[in-house]
């Protein structure tokens, strides 16, 4: 009988996606037995199909490959639900490492704190090659918590979570379709069962690797995702039923008081060249966004398949 589900969604990383499977079938203190791995694949054309029928063959659970050709992360999410068998889903990305206890940490953090969610830390690793910013952009994708483990009053991402199946509001179809292009489907999931009382826990020793791909890693990207990060407090307000208009207002003067502030300093860093000037530069992007949130200014991650 399956227990744990690990769920990966792909889209044409087929290098990155096979270390994240390795990585899992690598794991230790876990039992293969009541274990299954669920490749979503969010492509026309099933890119991925061969590479996740080689890892299979000899592999110590079961690897399924699901395709899903409707552009979009909540469709791809959705559609590792549905073939999921477990009563609890972990969440790895596919350009993600889980280190050999990383599984084990999670399962231990759950039953300790009984809890709905677990979330681990996320390690942002940039190739040696990469000079320019490459402090901040390790840190830009990387996940920081608290180096204790326990509960928490707030959550993460998916990348690197585990879920209890019967806490979610659906338990097959979880993740919002409305979210595919701009992301923040986990966000918008987790919000809710922040909401209904779901318990949230943090465990620090289950963490993972994260290697962005190449055409991530520079300063133009990392910025315009800053931006859209920085949206997220007054759409959230906008979303709300009914609207929280002073809410929206609240939040947009915060951001154009930071916009103003950070960039400010980040022009100053940047005339003086200091080590610091993305950091300005990205404090400056999310107040921004919090002012620029609606229609025009969203911008799309994801949701291309063709």
């Amino acid at each position: 009988m399956v227990h744990v589900t690990v769920m990966i969604p792909t889209q044409r990383r087929l290098g990155g996606l096979a270390v994240a499977v390795r990585s899992v079938l690598a794991q230790r203190d876990v039992d293969f037995a009541a274990l299954e791995i669920v490749v979503v694949d969010n492509d026309q054309v099933a890119s991925a199909r061969s590479t996740v029928e080689a890892l299979a063959t000899g592999a110590t659970c079961p690897v399924h490959y699901v395709r899903e050709p409707r552009a979009g992360v909540a469709n791809a999410r959705n559609a590792g639900m549905a073939k999921a068998s477990g009563a609890l889903i972990a969440f790895l990305d596919d350009d993600e490492e889980a280190p050999e206890g990383w599984l084990a940490a999670l399962l231990a953090a759950q039953v300790r704190y009984d809890a709905d969610v677990v979330f681990g830390p996320v390690r942002g690793r940039a190739p040696e090659s990469l000079i320019e910013h490459r402090d901040y952009l390790e840190r830009f994708f990387s996940r920081l918590g608290p180096a204790e483990a326990g509960v928490i009053d707030h959550y993460y991402g998916c990348g690197d979570s585990l879920l209890r199946r019967a806490a979610l509001p659906d338990p097959v179809l979880p993740f919002a379709t409305e979210r595919n292009q701009i992301g923040g489907e986990d966000d918008m999931l987790f919000g809710q069962m922040h909401a209904a009382g779901a318990r949230f826990a943090w465990a620090p020793e289950a963490w993972v690797w994260e290697d962005p791909a190449p055409e991530r890693l520079n300063l133009d990207y990392a910025l315009s995702r800053a931006f859209a990060y920085g949206q997220g407090p007054s759409a959230h307000c906008a979303a709300a039923s009914p609207p929280d208009k002073v809410g929206v207002a609240r939040w947009m003067a915060i951001g154009v008081a930071q916009a103003a502030v950070f960039g400010a300093m980040a022009g100053l860093k940047w005339l003086t060249r200091s080590n610091d000037r993305a950091d300005w530069l990205d404090k400056a992007a999310r107040g921004l966004g919090k002012a620029l949130w609606w229609g025009p200014f969203k911008i799309q991650f994801y949701g291309r398949t063709a």
